[in-house]
């Protein structure tokens, strides 16, 4: 891992991580991964890819009863974080894959974009609509700005929130290139504004 800190180093709680216990790490992931699936699903196969903004992600390929193969991406933080929190992680984890096999005949995971061209058809066809679609239906009829901005830190940015609401924070912001990242792993981009929504909503003491 090479001088890179985690969030525990930084608070003093861990050693140093070497790059021995950081292949251990991904290693006992991945193969945790392996198991929370198995519980669910006969076939699972997993791999670990490492996205230079993210670190180590990890796609796992679940076989229907047809064989259809569904290809589904995870964060390291995001894994570490259920397997520890004993929340069900194989449940949560499975969800994903039973949502993905209402797509008959299986999902592998989009090509990415191999320019900006490229990437801003995704963005502009297929994630800015499905993002605002899904808001706009979580919280219909109350009337939910969406759609794009420009962050000072983040760069651009998918910008979601409630008019209606006129005191204190009433916006999420989420770095586009995040959603896009997730669209890449097979995840449902908006679900990350719709916690955000609802975190705000939370604040005001909106049910």
């Amino acid at each position: 891992m090479n001088n890179e800190t985690t969030d525990e180093e930084i608070n003093g709680k861990q050693e140093p991580m070497t790059e021995e216990k950081w292949a251990e790490l991904i290693k006992a992931v991945h193969h945790n991964g392996i198991i929370a699936l198995k519980m669910h699903f006969n076939e699972v196969e997993g791999q670990v890819l490492n996205m230079e903004a993210y670190g180590p992600v990890f796609v796992f390929h679940v076989k229907d009863e047809s064989s259809n193969v569904y290809a589904c991406g995870f964060f390291l933080r995001e894994l570490i974080a259920r397997f520890q929190s004993g929340n069900a992680p194989d449940v949560w984890m499975s969800s994903f894959f039973t949502d993905l096999m209402e797509i008959e005949g299986g999902k592998a995971l989009p090509k990415p974009a191999t320019s900006e061209d490229e990437a801003k058809a995704i963005i502009d066809n297929i994630l800015v609509p499905q993002c605002i679609k899904a808001v706009r239906e979580e919280f219909a009829p109350e009337q939910v700005h969406a759609g794009l901005a420009w962050n000072e830190e983040h760069g651009p940015v998918f910008e979601a929130g409630f008019p209606a609401i006129t005191e204190g924070n009433n916006v999420c912001a989420i770095p586009l290139h995040l959603l896009l990242t997730h669209l890449q792993l097979n995840r449902d981009p908006a679900e990350l504004l719709l916690q955000g929504l609802y975190g705000i909503r939370e604040q005001h003491g909106i049910e």
